[in-house]
């Protein structure tokens, strides 16, 4: 039987430390970050603690599904690029309790276009350099929020539902995590298409500054 010289040892050991503990520095990154979000919900709406939904967080740019306040789905998003809002014409993303009143999409192909939420038959050419471009298009799959809070993102002048407020597919998926819509909560096609399938209409949606 051939023993591991010390040298081959410390290069086992060498390689073992390179390739495994970058998962674990992402792994704790990734449970802090879960974990400040819990926290600001349970600050922000202790009722929601325990909640079966969905948790955005617009400063870590996160989405969380929950069921029964553990989270089993993470996902990267875009909110507003004019930050959080609810003003009507302000482009802003509102916070708050919202619900998902309206499902679209169902079968539609990856990458598919939706104006005034009508699929166009027509595919966006995905990009996944972090560049602007001159569109802002909804792709794959819609979710329509509905304000929950009166005076917050429900009401004249403040209504989520009546400003188009939906988490959707985009084309610039280079632009995810970091703030670049123009309201809405953006995703990765295939993540909004998985997400989709996840929730049922009625689902509660708290987002957080």
């Amino acid at each position: 039987m051939t023993s591991i010289t010390t040298p081959e040892k410390y290069s086992v050991y060498l390689l073992f430390f390179l390739v495994c503990f970058p998962l674990v520095v992402m792994a704790d990154v990734s449970d802090n970050m879960q974990t400040e979000i819990l926290a600001e919900l349970k600050r922000l709406y202790p009722r929601q603690e325990g909640m079966d939904g969905v948790v955005i967080s617009i400063s870590q740019q996160r989405l969380l599904v929950l069921e029964s306040g553990i989270p089993t789905h993470s996902y990267i998003i875009s909110s507003s690029r004019y930050g959080a809002g609810s003003e009507e014409g302000s482009y802003k993303t509102p916070v708050g309790l919202h619900r998902i009143k309206k499902k679209i999409g169902d079968d539609a192909e990856p990458g598919t276009i939706f104006k005034s939420r009508v699929n166009t038959q027509q595919l966006a050419e995905i990009i996944h350099e972090p560049v602007v471009t001159n569109d802002d298009f909804v792709t794959s799959r819609i979710m329509w929020l509905d304000g929950q809070e009166e005076g917050l993102n429900k009401g004249l002048g403040i209504d989520s539902f009546d400003r188009y407020i939906y988490i959707h597919g985009t084309h610039e998926e280079g632009l995810l995590g970091q703030p670049a819509s123009k309201g809405c909560i953006r995703m990765f096609n295939a993540d909004v298409i998985e997400l989709y399938q996840l929730l049922p209409v009625g689902t509660p949606v708290v987002i957080l500054p």
